[in-house]
């Protein structure tokens, strides 16, 4: 039988994966070049240059979220930044070629080109590393073995749990969450920015000088395939984007990734489960419901559940009672996807007087506050009577300190009578209330009830814009 030989495998190597190499290639001309960055590559840049802690910088996030183009770009800032070129190898593990290879031999390769010995500086990045059986416990033996190297790798949020539940990692790894475009990036990508809210800035009380017609229009388009850098930046990506989210990323995702990593065996199974949350994106959902629904075994139910959130194509959102309680027993939740574009992919785009515009437009916002450290403070409200779309915990006390009703309908604007679970939930806990809307903008009161109402569009890019400032900030002190 014949095996690849080390010969290939450097041509390769050289020739495809890592152009740097050659004296003539210039930097102008390398694959991802001239592409837009993603408001994370600071942050990103600066974890994995820094040289005062031993630790690999793992990127992850769902598929086609611009991970790979972002490793190209920081070694191209790298190179253009004065490191050696010829001291940063990049390798996508799942590239035929690259087979039954190790992480060890990838890095005897650059040490032997450069004559390189056991404390010099050197760089590696490893491409969708979640391909490698016990890739943790081999990335730590490196990262323990070269004190002056840096290892930066990516994956699929699927092997975030592999990461977070192997003691081998612990101290080693310094994980980096990249998650789909939020509305405000994308549009930084399409160019109108400044066009649309660049008057503004992301202050809410300056909104009115917003024309929210246009807003709105983009605001749609992102909904349907705004999520994903590649069907944003291309125009040829973007007129197929329903077919390219669906095969580059729905399909691999529960087809190859899932099963692979998990030992799935009933792929057509987990696919039905998954269109069912997607469909109905937004709604509360309980085990017996699922089951019944999906066809799926309650317990089937809940592994398949975690796999999907773990290859962060959905997030599931816990329920609190009227006064902000949590239930001692888990009876209902929500599921969200973490991009609404899934569900227009899977089924049909939407326009802005379809009626999923509501359940996307929650979806929407939800999926902004997945950029924010608060994320995990989220909650929804639901009790005999009433229903609150979005409560906001604080992380010390863990009572409620905002209250969000979102609709896609200016009528809740124009009678805040209806808003009477609202009403009661912010009465109940004492904290203000706000109301998203289509167009409408102002402050309405009813009896003492003061509700702040801000059209859906702007209030989706307000939370992705602030929530990635304070994740960047955080993240680039850690």
């Amino acid at each position: 039988m014949l095996e690849v030989s080390k010969e290939e495998i450097v041509a390769r190597l050289s020739f495809i994966d890592n152009p740097w190499w050659e004296s003539s290639a210039r930097p102008e001309d390398w694959q991802y070049n001239g592409l837009p960055y993603r408001a994370y590559f600071k942050a990103f840049y600066s974890r994995c240059t820094q040289k005062k802690v031993r630790r690999a910088a793992i990127l992850m996030g769902p598929r086609r979220v611009g991970k790979t183009v972002m490793l190209h770009q920081v070694i191209h800032k790298m190179v253009a930044d004065g490191w050696n070129a010829q001291r940063i190898l990049f390798a996508s593990i799942d590239t035929p070629i690259y087979t039954g290879m190790g992480l060890e031999q990838f890095v005897g390769i650059v040490r032997e080109r450069q004559s390189l010995g056991r404390n010099d500086e050197f760089v590696v990045f490893f491409d969708e590393i979640q391909y490698l059986k016990d890739w943790e416990i081999h990335l730590k033996s490196l990262v323990d073995s070269y004190p002056n190297a840096k290892f930066i790798a990516s994956g699929s949020a699927a092997a975030a749990l592999k990461v977070k539940s192997h003691e081998s990692g612990a101290g080693r790894f310094s994980d980096f969450m990249l998650p789909p475009l939020t509305f405000a990036e994308y549009l930084s990508f399409i160019g109108r920015e400044e066009e649309l809210v660049g008057m503004v800035g992301d202050e809410l009380e300056h909104l009115q000088e917003v024309s929210i017609g246009p807003l709105n229009e983009e605001f749609v388009t992102y909904l349907n395939v705004g999520g994903y850098p590649e069907a944003v930046a291309s125009l040829d990506v973007r007129e197929g984007a329903s077919q390219f989210i669906r095969r580059d990323i729905i399909d691999k995702a529960l087809l190859r990734d899932l099963p692979s990593l998990y030992g799935i065996n009933d792929v057509q199974e987990l696919y039905r489960l998954f269109t069912v949350v997607a469909y109905n994106s937004g709604s509360e959902f309980n085990l017996d419901g699922l089951s019944k629904a999906a066809g799926v075994k309650k317990d089937t139910i809940k592994r398949y559940l975690n796999y999907l959130e773990a290859a962060f194509l959905i997030m599931k959102v816990c329920r609190v009672d009227e006064t902000g309680k949590a239930f001692k027993r888990e009876r209902g939740f929500k599921l969200y996807l973490t991009n609404p574009s899934i569900r227009a992919a899977l089924f049909q785009p939407v326009g802005p007087d379809d009626d999923p515009m509501g359940c996307l437009t929650e979806t929407a916002i939800f999926s902004q506050w997945f950029h924010a450290r608060e994320n995990e403070l989220l909650r929804y409200a639901r009790w005999k009577g009433g229903e609150v779309d979005i409560v906001q915990l604080n992380p010390a006390t863990l009572r409620p300190t905002s209250a969000l009703e979102v609709k896609w309908s200016d009528l809740y604007f124009r009678d805040s009578t209806k808003l009477g679970a609202l009403r009661s939930f912010t009465e109940n806990t004492n904290i203000s209330a706000l109301a998203t809307t289509r167009t409408a903008l102002g402050i309405t009161r009813d009896k003492g009830f003061r509700v702040a109402h801000v059209p859906s569009s702007f209030y989706c890019y307000w939370v992705g814009k602030k929530g990635i400032e304070q994740k960047v900030t955080q993240l680039a002190i850690l």
